[in-house]
């Protein structure tokens, strides 16, 4: 098969588009023909190397984590899922090797793909659709009638977080560059101010502040905040970890692999609840040279890069 994998640590130029041997996949896993993959901000602190603790040094490494496909290969163990199910899932950090056309992935990161939602609006929802769902229900506890904050709320995670939110009925303010406050609004963004957040209106009305970009200063995020809140932070690094395990309201989450989360995220899509835009699709041949376009001029709010394999 081909994917796109590199060989070291580095900026975008260390990747090739080569042919790989992907093994049969071991208990617990599968193997899916991919049909569409989405481009993630993770992808590209991965092979920075800035999580390198965590995905290891063995080369080469795929790049790519969200995809959607179909079935070609099941391991030991695995039930609920057969080949030939058209399917939507993340591989791991360790695992990655999402834009590629195959892709091995644990059965617990892999869901059905609804019936009528195409594979390229699929690939797009996994990573950031799961981390948005946790961030509000497993950390924030969202509930009806609560507030919450969305710094970011134009980036990937913050319009899953925005739209999952307002079907919970809760209040959400949301912030952006001012340039791009009437695309918030469309999103359905209650109350959009500016991402140079100045906390002193909105002081203690929010019962979650979800940082989306990593960039809130935590000064800010405390004067957000009501009364027994929470502060959930998705962009982790070491102090930000250390930070977390001090008793208060702050705390740092990476999504998780969850079938049960995916499943519903994915239902939210296919019924036009949770819409995550395309800014561009290629193909496999041309994913290193839309990569590199993407990480050297990043758009606000133009929406993920999605990689095909027809």
């Amino acid at each position: 098969m081909r994917r796109v994998q590199y060989h070291r640590y580095g900026g975008p130029e260390v990747l090739r588009l080569e042919d790989a041997d992907l093994p049969a996949p071991a208990a617990g896993q599968v193997r899916v023909r991919v049909r569409a993959a989405a481009a993630n901000a993770m992808d590209w602190k991965i092979r920075s190397g800035e999580l390198r603790a965590m995905t290891g040094r063995a080369f080469p490494r795929g790049l790519g984590h969200d995809f959607a496909g179909v079935v070609e290969t099941v391991g030991a163990g695995i039930t609920r899922l057969h080949v030939g199910d058209e399917v939507l899932g993340a591989a791991t950090p360790r695992q990655a090797g999402a834009f590629a056309e195959l892709v091995l992935a644990d059965e617990q990161g892999v869901a059905a793909k609804p019936e009528g939602l195409p594979f390229e609006h699929a690939a797009t929802l996994p990573v950031v659709g799961v981390t948005a769902l946790q961030a509000l229900t497993r950390t924030g506890g969202v509930q009806p009638g609560q507030a919450v904050f969305v710094h970011g709320c134009l980036g990937g995670v913050g319009r899953a977080a925005v739209q999952l939110a307002k079907q919970r009925g809760a209040h959400v303010t949301g912030s952006c560059r001012p340039a791009s406050a009437p695309l918030a609004r469309d999103l359905g963004v209650d109350q959009v101010v500016d991402f140079d957040v100045d906390p002193s209106p909105l002081a203690h009305r929010s019962d979650l502040v979800l940082d989306t970009v990593g960039s809130l200063p935590i000064t800010t995020a405390r004067a957000l905040l009501r009364p027994g809140g929470r502060i959930v932070d998705i962009v982790p690094t070491p102090r930000k970890f250390a930070r977390s395990f001090l008793p208060g309201a702050y705390s740092v989450l990476m999504g998780r692999p969850d079938t049960g989360d995916l499943a519903e995220v994915a239902g939210a899509a296919a019924y036009g609840l949770l819409h995550l835009p395309i800014a561009r699709t290629v193909p496999l041949a041309d994913a290193i040279q839309a990569i590199t376009d993407l990480e050297r001029a990043p758009t606000s709010g133009g929406g993920k890069l999605v990689i095909t394999m027809d």
